[in-house]
């Protein structure tokens, strides 16, 4: 449990009542008060505050539409927490109440054992529609889409579809409803229908003829950064999304997108910090924490030898000229300022769908124009200091052309590095940290250290 002392009381308050209601049945109401009478964000912290085996009875011990409610508000990898401690049958009739597109997400990321056991559990429709969604990427149209959503053949009448609304009221109340839409005989999407249009069109109309033919719509496999660019030029509140075959499949909500455009920020800046699961919360198991993070800071203290074997290989130099010494880590840390504005440039370019991974030479091109200038007047700037500082022109020339031509390497690597990794498929923000700190690093010291070399009589 959380120490009470750097825990807001109202939170430790809320995890105490939490659990003294878990493990008995005469207190589940009082249990589902709690989770129903609180907000999200209390509700998250005071979870996070639970025991392991706690948080799988608080699952078991609601109501599944509770379990649901609650699901819905918590990040998804404090949900799947809850999950994977459920029982199976009750998680299962947990994620039959959910949204689809929520449905597919939970099930791509819990254990495979553990989905396995919740599909079983199943209604068996609802288990085929949510391993078909799961199939997709949890960023692209068909792993954001909900498949809850209104479908009518076109040659309905505007009566027989308000007649179906008012006959399957309980069946559509939980919909997100903008808009429905008009399919042809294959399930090919067709049109697009407003509300208005039913409820003051003739009834006796039939649905082609009121619809809006030929609407736009996504494919499934529309990656992230394709939707949010997608949304920032058409504000929709929903698109339809189809398949290779032009058949409607599913309805994106533009909030998703948006949400699930945040939580990839997210991620991807964990990542970078060598967060290398992405989601970790401090709730998880310890093996697994430590697991993450070490793999990577092991990584890295390979990376920090090979920077090592240049000084070293330089030694004698060093010990002729002591006064590099002092100017090695600014020409480093200087140089990787540089090349992470560039990469950051680049990540958001390759997020808005500016740039892509064939862009490299026009990337380059326009990364080194400002790679020049301001290599040019940091190395200015810092040389005059070293000449002013240390009485030495030479070594201010040495350290100011070793900044300018490295500040050129760092913006051509962290410009060019993310497209790279992206054309491979894997993350920028996760592998383009560590080469650019890792290149600049080991180009810097090179770079002072060799021309210092040739100067050395001058030093």
């Amino acid at each position: 449990m959380t120490d009470t002392n750097t825990t807001p009381q109202g939170e430790t308050e809320l995890a105490q009542l939490i659990t003294e209601a878990l493990g008995s049945d005469v207190h589940t109401e009082q249990l589902e008060t709690l989770l129903e009478t609180h907000s999200t964000a209390d509700l998250t912290r005071a979870i996070a505050m639970l025991e392991e085996e706690q948080r799988g009875q608080l699952i078991d011990q609601v109501s599944a539409e509770t379990a649901a409610d609650l699901v819905e508000q918590l990040p998804i990898v404090q949900a799947i927490q809850l999950l994977e401690e459920a029982q199976p049958e009750q998680a299962a009739a947990v994620v039959d109440a959910l949204p689809s597109d929520l449905q597919a997400d939970l099930l791509s990321d819990l254990e495979k054992l553990d989905a396995e056991a919740i599909l079983r559990h199943m209604q068996p429709e609802e288990a085929d529609d949510a391993r078909r969604l799961a199939e997709y990427d949890e960023y692209e149209a068909g792993g954001l889409m909900v498949t809850e959503f209104l479908r009518f053949p076109d040659h309905w009448t505007v009566h027989q579809l308000v007649r179906e609304l008012e006959d399957n009221a309980e069946k559509y109340r939980d919909y997100q409803i903008q808009y429905a839409y008009v399919c042809g005989s294959q399930g090919e999407l067709i049109g697009v229908l407003r509300l208005r249009d039913l409820l003051l069109g003739d009834r006796k109309r039939s649905l082609s003829q009121i619809m809006i033919p030929n609407p736009l719509a996504v494919p499934d496999h529309m990656g992230l950064d394709e939707l949010h660019g997608f949304f920032q030029q058409h504000h929709f509140l929903g698109v339809p999304v189809v398949d290779d075959e032009k058949r409607l499949v599913g309805v994106l909500q533009r909030t998703d997108v948006d949400q699930a455009w945040i939580e990839q920020q997210d991620r991807s800046y964990l990542k970078s910090q060598g967060i290398v699961r992405g989601e970790e919360i401090r709730s998880m198991p310890l093996r697994e924490r430590v697991g993450g993070r070490l793999s990577w800071l092991s990584i890295n203290v390979f990376l920090n030898l090979m920077a090592a074997t240049i000084i070293s290989y330089f030694e004698p130099t060093l010990v002729e000229a002591i006064a590099l010494t002092a100017f090695l880590p600014i020409i480093s840390d200087m140089s990787g300022c540089s090349g992470n504005q560039a990469v950051a440039v680049s990540i958001r370019e390759l997020m808005l769908g500016l740039a892509k991974p064939q862009d490299l030479l026009r990337v380059w091109l326009q990364e080194i124009s400002v790679g020049c200038i301001n290599g040019l007047s940091l190395g200015l700037l810092l040389g005059g200091i070293a000449w002013v500082w240390k009485g030495n022109a030479v070594l201010g020339f040495v350290v100011g052309i070793a900044l300018c031509l490295n500040t050129m390497v760092a913006v051509s690597i962290g410009g060019l590095v993310p497209l790279i990794l992206r054309r491979f498929g894997k993350d920028p923000a996760v592998g383009s940290g560590p080469l650019l700190t890792t290149v600049t690093d080991m180009c810097g010291f090179f770079l002072v250290l060799s021309i210092a070399t040739w100067f050395l009589d001058y030093l």
